[in-house]
């Protein structure tokens, strides 16, 4: 989110790049086509694999072909029963394609117009949103995990909606944007100022893995997204 905040609005000034945004199908297939060629390369090399994996399980052939469909059409992640087909990681493709699909018309022109103070209200409450996602997606993973356990298998489907969602990865690209638009405001005042050593957040990051000795459901998701 951040590299998007940069170049697509203005330094020192509360305005997006009129130029860059102007045509904004552009700028939306100049982003996914960074990603979808290799996508699209790596999904035909081995969708003999994963048709082959699909035909030992039974699966239907309409199945197999609709799954082929969202992998295809980086879709996958709007179908939580579906999010993780062929290969799985590529579900957050699938919502980084929506969050690039809002920036050049909702999120880039109206965050560029906020103030310094706007922004560090709309990161704080990202923040706090983006937290609660993360200790429901904990939460909704041990109640699967114990109900898997000692009842037939399910669908995980709530599990999967606080997974791979894509308001999720919107909210944490337009945490990003805040971030960088903060920084691209800064004053002669603050640009004196000496910034926090990041040395902190590193040894706060190794610190917190001795909450592993605790009884505190606190895990890596969750400690990123509070530092």
């Amino acid at each position: 989110g951040y590299v998007s905040g940069y170049v697509a609005t203005k330094v020192g000034e509360r305005k997006a790049e009129e130029k860059k945004l102007a045509q904004p199908e552009l700028f939306f297939w100049s982003r996914v086509m960074a990603y979808y060629p290799l996508h699209f390369l790596v999904s035909t090399i081995f969708a003999p694999m994963f048709v082959m994996v699909e035909r030992w399980y039974k699966t239907h052939w309409s199945t197999t072909a609709f799954r082929a469909f969202l992998n295809y059409s980086l879709l996958q992640a709007w179908f939580p029963k579906e999010a993780e087909i062929w290969n799985q990681p590529t579900w957050f493709l699938s919502a980084l394609t929506f969050s690039n699909l809002t920036m050049p018309t909702l999120v880039l022109p109206r965050v560029a117009e906020l103030s310094k103070a706007g922004l560090r209200k709309l990161f704080c409450g990202l923040t706090a949103v983006s937290v609660l996602q993360k200790i429901s997606y904990s939460e909704t993973s041990r109640f699967h995990s114990r109900e898997i356990a000692t009842t037939k298998p399910m669908y995980p489907l709530l599990w999967n909606l606080t997974r791979f969602h894509p308001f999720w990865a919107l909210i944490e690209m337009t945490m990003g944007i805040a971030a960088a638009r903060d920084v691209m405001l800064d004053g002669e005042e603050e640009r004196r100022t000496k910034p926090t050593n990041p040395l902190f957040y590193f040894l706060a990051s190794y610190a917190s893995l001795a909450l592993r000795l605790t009884s505190l459901d606190f895990n890596d998701a969750i400690i990123r997204s509070t530092l």
